[in-house]
């Protein structure tokens, strides 16, 4: 191998929409480049425009556009691919550059800006000179999109005001936008043609300019996209393309670039780190961090890429110090398969991936002795317990609703073991006030339930993850007693101590670090059995969360629990994944109501947006359920036609797994799949806790379980008033219970909301009846 090469995120972008002839083509070419760059059949020549540019021949019609970036530390010259083109869209002007903020390099085709605006600026465009100017054969021509005509004469234009008022080159200049679109920027008159630059622009650029347009200050986008994003930069990094290269997001030309192509943009998207987001992941924090962010903004991706970053500094050695969690079973199973795509496998080998609740049950295993563990039961069936303790004692002044979010929220929330302990604690936000000698009478009936659930030798998930706290915890003192201990007579070498020793158990914490993926769901319980699993320090906590997101009636101030992220917080408010059209009305789904920020503050929405453009969310009103389901029936089989539009090779992409339905509850999800598959033919898989069941194109699930996936298309289907919220269950609280009342509402608009952000695309939201009071009609 003579050179190595690399593909610029936008060229790989550009291949994924490629036929799969060209993208065959263009691994051989990247095999013939490695092997030799100055093959005859290349034709590699720099373009007159940027002499760092050089294109080379694909074939015929097609040409890659590359830039030198240095040699490596192996001597091998380093090529950066920025771009495919049809080589009538080959331009002298395009041009590539180190970005004076983050340091890396950028790609910049004037092309894809209007003429008009081009005009303006006084700019022509020059098609670069090619000596296949002959016409391409019909059996070589690849269909392609007319390049725009150059200009051939400047022309005044009429004075128009320009769209970013109050901008100046100095201004965009420090923001971080590309030099060669600053003057281009200010002759933007209008938000379409503002749109179209955006549409081309380098990303970091695109950022800026989207959030110049959507109406923030200069010094708004300089605190919250320019600085995330910024970089140390040596003098002279401007010049230095090799250093500029590892800090640019690139994938590796190798022997399975051919996989990469064919695994689509998705792929890139659920590993892909922007440079906004490369600080927070490389950052040492002196104790716990957070990172927040509303749906699609990448707090995952950050997640995944602080394990990797804390495995690689890991020391060498055995176990697995890393854990990484979520509350569930199939968010850990996305999470390893997204981890396994970005790691070395040996590194991989060292990372703990449990969901929380299997945690817990490892602790309670470990502590219990064979035969003696204790079943676990669902709320439903412990409320049904608790309704025959109440009965038992002819109680009415609570029901069993009530005294079930006493016991979860308050005594297993605060691990109270005593009467004494219930009465000292406190019950901020719990609503309904309870004096001492109410207190006393709940804590008896709670006691009388709780030793109903032990002689069944059962126990919720809450009791379990409460208990499992208590263990670690106790287990976290012992070590500490152990040090201090140790400390006082000299020390002590234990390192010849076999891992699985019981004297090993109490030498050290279970985990160096400890990240956190939807943190917003975790319990009070969860919260101090993860704070006693890991040493307080340096890098111990990592935690990605976004409390819109909420969708179980948890809320935790972190400091009472030893999680103090005071001065280590960062907010992501750029959306990769949802349109801006679909992020709008999911916003208003939610405005109004607070929310907080795990600790003692408040969260909001304010700059939340994206990049991406599309067609705005449908809303459809029904006459009844049948003519519901009809509607969504028609639009599911248009989507699935949309979908599988043949490509210009004649293959055919299948629309399974790419279009969902969501419903409110598991009845009516299995109302939905029977009345698609009998009444209308379209198959379907029911979404679990364990992934999708079944082989059918459509998935179909709750908006619980809809919880961290994404679709292109998606429908929400039964948001009609009385079932989204649930009147029926919550109504009652509205004079008892006033503030569990506004609870339960917030609940039900943070699931509507999690489940309008699901929607990639395209969303469709359908009701029958009168319309849910959630929706932004």
């Amino acid at each position: 191998m003579t050179a190595r090469l690399s593909l610029y995120q936008k060229a790989e972008n550009e291949l994924y929409k490629m036929d799969s002839s060209v993208k065959t083509k263009f691994y051989d070419f990247c095999h013939q480049f490695r092997l030799d760059p100055d093959h005859p059949s290349l034709d590699l020549k720099p373009l007159k425009g940027d002499g760092r540019i050089f294109r080379a021949k694909i074939d015929r019609a097609y040409r890659a556009l590359l830039a030198r970036a240095g040699v490596g530390a192996d001597g091998i010259q380093q090529w950066l691919i920025v771009a495919v083109r049809h080589r009538k869209d080959v331009y002298d002007q395009l041009s590539v550059a180190v970005n004076r903020v983050t340091g890396e390099i950028e790609f910049v085709d004037l092309g894809v800006v209007g003429q008009s605006v081009l005009q303006r600026a006084g700019l022509q465009l020059t098609p670069t000179t090619d000596d296949q100017d002959a016409p391409v054969p019909d059996e070589q021509a690849v269909p392609a999109e007319p390049a725009p005509a150059p200009v051939v004469t400047k022309q005044p234009a009429a004075p128009a005001e320009p769209f970013l008022t109050g901008c100046a080159p100095e201004d965009l200049r420090r923001l971080g936008v590309a030099d060669a679109l600053i003057d281009v920027v200010l002759t933007v008159t209008t938000e379409e043609e503002l749109d179209q630059l955006i549409a081309g622009a380098p990303r970091l650029t695109a950022e800026i300019l989207t959030g110049l347009g959507s109406g923030m200050s200069v010094d708004e986008v300089e605190r919250e996209i320019t600085q995330p994003a910024s970089a140390e930069l040596e003098p002279g990094f401007e010049y230095d393309m090799a250093a500029a290269l590892t800090r640019t997001a690139v994938t590796t030309v190798d022997d399975d670039i051919r996989n990469v192509l064919a695994e689509g943009d998705f792929r890139a998207w659920k590993v892909y780190l922007h440079p906004t987001q490369r600080r927070t992941v490389e950052r040492n924090y002196s104790g716990p961090a957070r990172v927040s962010g509303g749906p699609g903004t990448g707090k995952t991706i950050v997640a995944l890429h602080r394990v990797a970053r804390l495995a690689t500094a890991l020391p060498p050695g055995h176990g697995k110090p890393i854990l990484l969690t979520t509350y569930t079973k199939n968010l850990t199973a996305d999470l390893r398969s997204r981890l396994t795509s970005l790691m070395d496998p040996a590194l991989l080998g060292r990372i703990d991936i449990k969901h929380i609740d299997q945690l817990a049950q490892n602790v309670l295993n470990e502590n219990t002795a064979p035969g003696a563990q204790r079943g676990l039961t669902s709320d439903d069936r412990a409320l049904d317990v608790l309704r025959e303790v109440l009965f038992e004692y002819d109680e009415q002044r609570w029901d069993a609703e009530f005294l079930f979010d006493e016991w979860e929220q308050i005594v297993l929330g605060q691990s109270l073991a005593t009467r004494q302990d219930y009465f000292k604690a406190r019950r901020a936000g719990m609503g309904r006030a309870l004096n001492r000698p109410e207190r006393a009478a709940v804590w008896k009936l709670l006691d009388q339930f709780t030793l109903r659930l032990g002689g069944m030798g059962r126990e919720t998930w809450a009791q379990a993850a409460e208990r499992a706290a208590r263990y670690e915890m106790e287990r976290a003192r012992k070590i500490h007693h152990r040090a201090e201990h140790k400390a006082g007579i000299g020390g002590g070498d234990l390192a010849h101590l076999d891992d699985n020793s019981s004297a090993m158990r109490y030498l050290r914490h279970r985990y160096r670090h400890v990240v956190v993926d939807e943190a917003q769901d975790l319990s009070p319980a969860h919260w101090k059995m993860l704070r006693a699993m890991v040493a307080s320090g340096p890098n111990d906590l990592f935690i990605a969360s976004d409390t819109h997101q909420r969708i179980y009636d948890r809320q935790v101030t972190l400091s009472t629990v030893g999680v103090n992220i005071r001065g280590r917080s960062s907010k992501l408010t750029l959306s990769y994944r949802t349109t801006q059209e679909i992020l709008d009305q999911a916003a208003r789904v939610v405005r109004g109501a607070t929310y907080d920020d795990l600790d003692d503050g408040t969260d909001t929405l304010d700059g939340y947006h994206s990049l991406l453009r599309g067609p705005a969310p449908e809303y459809v009103a029904c006459a009844d359920w049948t003519d519901e389901i009809t509607q969504l029936a028609e639009a599911l089989k248009q989507w699935r036609e949309d979908i599988a539009q043949p490509a210009e090779d004649g293959t055919v992409r299948d629309p399974s797994g790419t279009m969902a339905v969501c419903v409110t509850d598991g009845e009516m999800a299995g109302r939905v799949a029977t009345d698609l598959e009998m009444k209308h033919g379209i198959t379907t898989a029911t979404l679990s806790k364990d992934g999708p069941q079944g082989g059918g194109e459509v998935h179909i699930g709750t908006m619980h379980r809809f919880k961290g996936l994404e679709y292109q298309k998606l429908a929400v289907v039964g948001a009609s008033d009385g079932i989204l919220p649930r009147t029926a269950l919550i109504d009652k609280y509205a004079t008892t219970d006033p503030k569990r009342y506004e609870r339960e509402l917030k609940k039900s608009r943070n699931q509507l909301f999690v489940a309008a952000t699901r929607a990639r695309d395209t969303l469709r939201i359908s009701w029958h009846g009168r319309p849910s009071p959630f929706l932004p009609l």
